[in-house]
């Protein structure tokens, strides 16, 4: 029997992006964007309940491509309020805008992957727990994180959308130490 991180369960589309994506390094700019905005999505609802619907998500928002999005208004917003297919949360919407504009002044810069990469050198965080007890919902690093997103123009980007985030994309390998993807993502 494969040990896993127990928040995975038994349901398929769970138990795949816990061994498949969850917890991987990822370093690419749009694909961290993505991420980010469907965790502000998920805020208030289940994961699973985003991993449903990523798909449909990402053909409402152009495949997550933040210079289309960027460009949208009301028109956009007005017809992802009657798709049935995505989270129909105004506020949400209105801000995946502010956050492809953001996202864009940030890629200039220097890289939005390398603005995230750069508060843990590079590399993931390994901090090793044990249960799933020893998870904090959210850090310092995650609050330094929000605040310095929120600074550049992101919402929906608290401290435990961040940290939550940071697990996802692989900053911190969170996999609980007997879980089998623990070891492969520490190496």
């Amino acid at each position: 029997m494969t040990n896993r991180c127990i928040w995975a369960g038994t349901d398929p589309i769970y138990v795949d992006y816990h061994d498949t994506e969850w917890g991987v390094p990822e370093y690419d700019s749009r694909a961290l964007w993505e991420k980010l905005i469907l965790d502000g999505f998920q805020a208030g609802l289940s994961w699973i309940t985003i991993l449903k619907k990523r798909d449909n998500f990402r053909e409402a928002f152009a495949g997550f491509d933040p210079n289309v999005v960027a460009t949208w208004g009301e028109k956009e917003v007005e017809a992802l309020l009657q798709n049935e297919g995505i989270i129909r949360h105004r506020g949400k919407i209105e801000a995946t805008i502010g956050n492809a504009q953001a996202w864009q002044r940030i890629e200039a810069d220097q890289g939005f992957d390398r603005f995230l990469w750069n508060y843990v050198d590079g590399k993931p965080l390994q901090p090793n727990r044990k249960t799933r007890a020893d998870v904090p919902a959210q850090t310092d690093l995650s609050v330094q994180i929000s605040k310095d997103l929120k600074k550049a123009g992101f919402k929906f980007c608290g401290p435990t959308i961040v940290y939550a985030f940071t697990q996802a994309t692989g900053m911190v390998n969170d996999h609980v130490v007997d879980c089998h993807c623990h070891a492969k993502l520490s190496a």
